[in-house]
């Protein structure tokens, strides 16, 4: 048992000033002067707030991060193809350290579209289940998982182009998803698998159909990427003679456990069949512009009445897991796409959309999301008396418009401490830094065979001089 004592929580026209306890992984009340129970933390000058969630990322990409220079995602993925790490041990640091960014910036829960070593696939998962569980973070592992290669990811142009078969077959990876929700799905334990196809690009009706299936027998949330760039468009409309949304919504993939990474190329009737569906858009401001994918039209969305959320991305087109920064970009970088202010994001608007938008994309709005007796006490509590958030205006609004750094102070996931005085409390931070250090080095330039195959095609059927 916990309480937190004298703890700013935002109301609907300002702030007030409460007790607040935690009984096992509930919140068990909010109210002025509880009586002292259990660990007491101090909560004077601390804003607490309910965990976010970094709804769309790819941990094993920490390794890359800095590393590949400004290429749109088609040939950045070469690159990242080309040098993805394949040891399991290497997965499970890169996801204690996704863990402990995502955790300093505010967040209590990862989604991890979890990139899948070649031969090594249960392995890659085993190792990233041990990094989030260890780490004490809510994660939803969702195995990257495609049965087309990553040329067929390119639309033709109406050009012959020879593309080779992927190495594993759709029943072969369908029957890996099964025996991965088997062995790893606890939700109990606050590790959840999800179905997630890495997008129309690279998977077949057949796959869809399987994922479909799965995640119907077994009630998992369902993820993929939608309609990134200006070439998957393209590709959607040679597949599927529509849009690859419409093509999606007729497959029975869309429903109201279904999250969207990206969403940045839609047009109205798309969103119209995302709200239809009550599908979830992940908008990931910092990765669309770092690979020119384009403004994803988020008000939009807001609009329609869709879901949005926000993810951070994988570490090597971001660089980095700040789920705070990429809430201030996401919800700041739409003020330039309508003069009509009305509509801007405001500060809390965004910390709603980043709390109870994501859990909303995860089905779990009835658990997660908002300061409320008897919903999971996945929380986190900001020190305001740090100097970027200093001097006192708004809390909410510096936290969101600022630069905060190193401002939270407690983090509870399930009811247990996992940030304690501004430390990770579940992990050896110095020594995972010293690690990191050792298995790594400097990258200068290398050769991408996989980008170099490709990059011919891709700026003739984008338009562009050779």
């Amino acid at each position: 048992m916990t309480t937190i004592q004298k703890v700013w929580i935002p109301t609907e026209s300002g702030y007030q000033s409460v007790d607040v306890r935690i009984e096992g992984d509930k919140i068990a009340a909010i109210a002025p002067e509880l009586e002292p129970s259990g660990h007491v933390v101090d909560g004077k000058d601390k804003l607490l707030l309910p965990g976010f969630v970094n709804a769309h990322t790819h941990s094993p990409e920490l390794w890359q991060r800095g590393s590949i220079g400004p290429l749109p995602l088609e040939l950045w993925l070469g690159d990242l193809h080309d040098f993805a790490p394949l040891d399991p041990e290497a997965v499970y640091l890169s996801a204690v350290g996704t863990a402990v960014e995502t955790l300093l910036s505010g967040g209590t829960t990862v989604v991890d579209h979890l990139v899948l070593s070649p031969g090594q696939e249960a392995e890659s998962v085993e190792a990233a289940v041990r990094g989030y569980r260890d780490a004490g973070i809510r994660a939803f592992v969702g195995p990257l998982i495609q049965d087309m290669d990553l040329q067929a990811g390119l639309p033709s142009g109406g050009l012959v182009r020879e593309v080779q078969p992927f190495p594993l077959s759709t029943q072969a990876t369908l029957e890996l998803m099964a025996d991965l929700v088997e062995r790893f799905h606890r939700p109990e334990d606050g590790i959840y698998i999800m179905v997630a196809p890495t997008g129309m690009q690279l998977c077949t009706d057949e796959l869809f159909a399987g994922c479909i299936e799965l995640s119907d027998c077994h009630q998992l949330r369902r993820h993929t990427h939608m309609l990134e760039t200006k070439a998957q468009k393209m590709l959607a409309y040679e597949k599927y003679g529509c849009s690859a949304v419409q093509h999606l919504k007729e497959i029975g993939f869309l429903n109201a456990h279904t999250s969207l990474a990206h969403c940045v190329w839609l047009d109205d009737a798309d969103i119209a069949m995302l709200a239809e569906t009550r599908s979830t858009v992940v908008h990931n401001p910092l990765s669309n512009l770092r690979l020119g994918s384009g403004i994803a039209p988020v008000l939009k969305y807001r609009a329609a009445g869709v879901n949005v959320t926000f993810g951070c991305d994988g570490s090597a087109s971001n660089d980095a897991q700040d789920v705070l920064e990429a809430i201030k970009i996401g919800s700041t970088l739409h003020n330039t796409t309508t003069f009509e202010y009305r509509q801007w994001i405001t500060p809390r608007q965004a910390i709603e959309m980043a709390s109870l938008g994501g859990a909303t994309g995860l089905g779990m709005a009835e658990e997660l999301g908002t300061l409320t007796v008897g919903k999971k006490a996945d929380l986190v509590m900001y020190d305001l008396t740090s100097l970027s958030l200093l001097p006192k205006t708004d809390p909410i609004g510096l936290l969101v418009l600022g630069r905060p750094t190193n401002v939270v102070d407690y983090a509870w996931v399930n009811g247990k401490s996992v940030v304690a005085e501004g430390k990770v409390a579940t992990v050896d931070v110095e020594q995972l830094r010293e690690t990191l250090w050792e298995r790594s080095q400097w990258i200068s330039d290398r050769p991408t065979p996989t980008r170099t195959a490709s990059e011919s095609h891709y700026r003739k059927v984008m338009g562009l001089q050779p």
